[in-house]
């Protein structure tokens, strides 16, 4: 699994936890539907219940500041202020219901006091999920369409010293046995120096140090093209085009030669550059010889009515 892959499981598992971790959080502070509503009353002590009882039940007489000088007048005072206070010890539940009124007033509050409601919590719980889902998925996109600079196909392939790679191509016997790099996707084959000149490839970059990559993909319809051994070239068994040993057409429905990749001597190294692919068309004069023994594939001849 690669370095992206784990970065987006690892990614997609903490969003799961934090979405399940708000809905408990949520669904715990809110309330059961068949729960009824407490009494404001419940959450206050005894001691505390009674003595709120005794301060509103306590009567208030308000004096004036100077001494009543009418005797019929302060007679009335205290005879109201004696029936106030039967009233009061007559009807205390009265009282308690005017003092349930007063603390359950409603208020308006900011939305800073107010915090955030269960609709507003599962909106951008939501919205964060829909968001963290979204850019999992660009980051994914992006993975997969960036282009890997730093390495694989598509970059500059260190492919070996250029001198091995010239004894690995060519046996003792003379015979070309093409160096296959699945890195490049490139079969390595020899070109000779002498033979770029005369050449539609001279001057294209394609060609370091006697050597030359071509792409392992046939121009047709895109399917990997094998070696043959025996006649020295590359035969496609998909349609049955066939191409010499450097790549040249020779026979068959593609419509051009093989496709090679740029190449660099760099401090006697073969580089690979697989970003940079040259097409050319179809060779008129040939670079070699081509078979040089039985094909590997034979191609089906029409029949004639």
């Amino acid at each position: 699994m690669t370095t992206v892959q784990l970065l987006i499981v690892a990614l997609s598992a903490i969003v799961l936890v934090g979405v399940l971790g708000a809905f408990v959080i949520a669904y715990r502070r809110s309330e059961s539907p068949g729960r009824t509503a407490r009494s404001w009353r419940s959450g206050l002590s005894r001691e505390t219940r009674k003595a709120d009882r005794s301060a509103l039940a306590a009567p208030m007489v308000v004096r004036p500041a100077e001494a009543v000088t009418d005797p019929a007048a302060e007679v009335e005072a205290t005879e109201a202020a004696t029936a106030e206070e039967e009233d009061e010890e007559g009807f205390e539940e009265p009282v308690a219901a005017m003092q349930a009124v007063e603390v359950m007033r409603v208020e308006e509050l900011s939305p800073q006091e107010a915090g955030v409601n269960r609709r507003q919590f599962f909106t951008r719980a939501l919205g964060a999920t829909f968001g963290a889902f979204v850019g999992l998925n660009g980051i994914s996109y992006l993975a997969f369409l960036w282009p890997r600079l730093s390495g694989g196909f598509g970059s500059d392939i260190d492919v070996g010293a250029i001198a091995d790679l010239q004894t690995e191509v060519v046996l003792n016997d003379g015979s070309i046995l093409p160096k296959f790099v699945p890195e490049a996707r490139a079969y390595i084959v020899p070109f000779a120096e002498s033979d770029i000149s005369r050449s539609q490839f001279e001057g294209s970059g394609v060609v370091a140090g006697g050597l030359t990559a071509l792409f392992q993909r046939c121009v047709h319809l895109g399917c990997r093209v094998p070696w043959c051994d025996a006649s020295q070239g590359f035969e496609c068994p998909c349609h049955g085009s066939k191409y010499n040993y450097v790549g040249e057409y020779e026979a068959g429905p593609a419509p051009r030669n093989l496709d090679r990749f740029a190449v660099e001597d760099q401090n006697g190294r073969l580089i690979v550059k697989t970003g940079t692919i040259i097409q050319s068309a179809r060779a008129i004069a040939k670079t070699v010889q081509y078979p040089q023994g039985p094909s590997c594939i034979a191609l089906n001849a029409p029949t004639e009515v």
